[in-house]
């Protein structure tokens, strides 16, 4: 679910069938997919451009969009496990997921520090499962340390243990306004590369997926799912844990504009999409076609 700052929901146009919803409407959202089984959902937040900064302390403000949708949405409907997503992107004006120094380098343990205290928030907040989706190195054990230290022994982590640099990610980052951005004042890296996987590597994900194991991550994800399943099934070959696969915003934008054009069946191709996922080893699927797939099951 995409969060934003303003009063009346906001279509995506680059995502058909997916808005952007204010703090006054979230909760008739959260209890539609709750009527249809959905047990989990994951916020996202679209900041507002006045409270993004080269250094994004908004990231861990306790009353920032996400902790106060997730403080609402545990009083309304205290069931439903909420998932949210640890990151700088949304939260800082050069878009990249950590913060970036003035020679353009993205500082790798400083963003860490931010993102404990973005957790640490979370999770007071009420927030159930802890989604690091910043690939710093060593984010999951700090991440882990830091929750136990504050006694949210109980707050799980989902870590994205296979994040790659994809180019399916561009409805997303349009839906947050999250792509790296240029300034005249420092070079910006004009990509994610530097952090994200290589789309040609698979056996970094083998190694990603032993580091997050050790650091304590609860559930091991893979994103993109669809473009990637021989990653997902490799990691159910190699861990224990629970692995789930993120079906990105790309791949959900192409098949809703393939059906609108009449060129496929939507209801069928989902379903296929979405056993796909469960066939090569996923355990639980972070998909956009969410609300509509409970619906036809």
């Amino acid at each position: 679910i995409f969060v934003h700052e303003g009063n009346s929901i906001e279509g995506i146009q680059a995502m058909p069938g997916i808005n952007r919803w204010p703090l006054n409407t979230v909760i008739s959202e959260v209890k539609r997919a709750w009527g249809l089984g959905i047990r989990c959902i994951v916020l996202f937040p679209k900041i507002a451009d006045s409270l993004k900064n080269e250094d994004p302390v908004e990231c861990f403000n306790p009353e920032g969009l996400i902790p106060k949708a997730i403080r609402l949405i545990k009083k309304e409907l205290p069931e439903m496990t909420i998932m949210t997503d640890v990151a700088l992107d949304p939260y800082s004006c050069d878009g990249h997921d950590g913060i970036v120094s003035d020679e353009g380098i993205i500082l790798n343990d400083q963003t860490i520090e931010y993102l404990c205290r973005q957790a640490i928030t979370q999770a007071e907040s009420g927030a159930d499962l802890i989604g690091p989706s910043d690939m710093m190195d060593g984010r999951v054990g700090a991440i882990r340390e830091a929750l136990d230290e504050e006694g949210f022994e109980h707050v799980g982590i989902i870590s994205y243990t296979a994040k790659y640099s994809s180019a399916y990610y561009g409805p997303f980052r349009e839906a947050l306004d999250s792509a790296p951005r240029h300034n005249t004042v420092k070079p910006i890296p004009e990509n994610k590369n530097t952090y994200q996987m290589d789309p040609a590597n698979a056996r970094e994900a083998i190694t990603e997926a032993h580091l997050d194991e050790q650091e304590g991550s609860d559930i091991l994800m893979v994103k993109p799912g669809l473009a990637y399943l021989d990653i997902i099934h490799r990691l159910r070959s190699e861990s224990d844990l629970p692995i789930a696969a993120y079906n990105v915003s790309g791949e959900y934008a192409m098949v809703k504009a393939a059906a609108e054009r009449g060129w496929i069946d939507e209801k069928p191709v989902v379903l296929e999409t979405l056993l796909s996922f469960k066939r090569a080893g996923a355990d639980l699927i972070l998909t956009y076609h969410a609300c509509d797939a409970a619906e036809w099951l």
